[in-house]
């Protein structure tokens, strides 16, 4: 396992992160508590630091769980990530930013976990409602209290990311230091601003869906639709839903990620994932196993890097449309002095 520090932060992370959005979850893309539990001791084992869970997970299932696992681990060695804004219950103010959604979020996330201090404590989506300076104050207060020790944001556009940012700045609140996105050959809308911004501004991504809900595994085929696993049971919605996957663009990019597997001797998912980790604004990648079996083959690509031949052609067959105005600063806006 490798390891690097979060974002503006001496927090040191495992660069493989444990998900647990599905722990306790009951149904075919869940995995109960006996299973759950097994997989934070192998993760830990194999040298991982780093579990993310969020209290709307499960309906607080997820942290629970976590919380009666780590108890037989050393609570210091563990990064334990959560997160607040989802909805918690069918009050008006059983969700979104405002401080006292945080604050009893926060309180409540302590108790399902049993710990003090929550390490890396996520805004979970952008509130609409809620005036960011609002939002901003009652996470500082939250680390003033030593109730959680850094912040991080996830499912904000890059403006709203950038504003936080200067608030903090300029108010000396304290900064996020992680983001966490989707992100994967399948999914590089976030490389138009935000992988920039990420680096600009130092702060660590930490993928979320780096196999696009299942998709990059290589055990779906052209033309079949899926009967199990994750993406069988998405919502049309969702962002890892079947029909968003199932298009030719996804396909080829699934030839491609074929081949180098094969050469390589290893899993479509190992390939996947050591493709992310050679991003440098991306600091640790979440996966979210649901056996045993998928996550020995997903901590496979800890160490597993890729030549800069197998980089350029994953990189060229998942490539997006830029858009506008991004292909015209490219076309048009190279100024050098020599």
């Amino acid at each position: 396992m490798k390891f690097q520090t979060l974002g503006q932060s001496g927090l040191v992370i495992s660069r493989l992160c444990l998900g647990t959005m599905i722990f306790g979850e009951q149904n075919a893309r869940g995995a109960d508590e006996k299973t759950s539990a097994a997989m934070i001791d192998a993760y830990i084992e194999a040298g991982g630091n780093f579990i993310d869970t969020a209290d709307v997970y499960v309906g607080g299932v997820s942290e629970e769980i976590v919380g009666r696992v780590l108890k037989k681990h050393k609570r210091s060695q563990i990064v334990l990530a959560t997160k607040v804004r989802m909805p918690m219950g069918n009050g008006p103010n059983d969700l979104g930013l405002s401080r006292k959604h945080i604050i009893e979020g926060c309180e409540a996330s302590l108790k399902r976990l049993d710990v003090e201090t929550i390490d890396l404590y996520y805004v979970h989506l952008w509130d609409p409602l809620t005036p960011l300076e609002e939002t901003l104050r009652a996470l500082d207060d939250l680390v003033a209290a030593g109730k959680v020790r850094y912040i991080g944001v996830s499912n904000f556009k890059a403006w709203q990311l950038m504003k936080a940012l200067s608030l903090s700045d300029c108010m000396g609140y304290s900064r996020f230091i992680a983001a966490q996105y989707q992100h994967s050959l399948v999914t590089r809308d976030i490389e138009r601003e935000f992988s920039e911004l990420f680096i600009e501004e130092n702060v660590g991504e930490v993928v979320w869906g780096p196999l696009g809900g299942g998709f990059l595994s290589g055990k779906y085929k052209k033309g079949d639709k899926p009967k199990e696993g994750r993406i069988s049971i998405t919502p049309n919605h969702a962002e890892e839903a079947w029909q968003r996957r199932s298009i030719e663009h996804n396909w080829k990019i699934l030839d491609a990620l074929g081949e180098i597997a094969e050469a390589r001797g290893a899993s479509y998912s190992q390939i996947a994932l050591a493709w992310l980790l050679a991003k440098p604004e991306v600091a640790s990648i979440i996966i979210g196993a649901r056996t045993m079996a998928q996550l020995h083959d997903n901590l496979g690509a800890a160490d597993l890097e890729l030549t800069e031949e197998e980089m350029t052609q994953l990189h060229t067959v998942s490539q997006i449309e830029q858009g506008y105005p991004y292909r015209m600063i490219e076309a048009y806006g190279a100024r050098n002095l020599d």
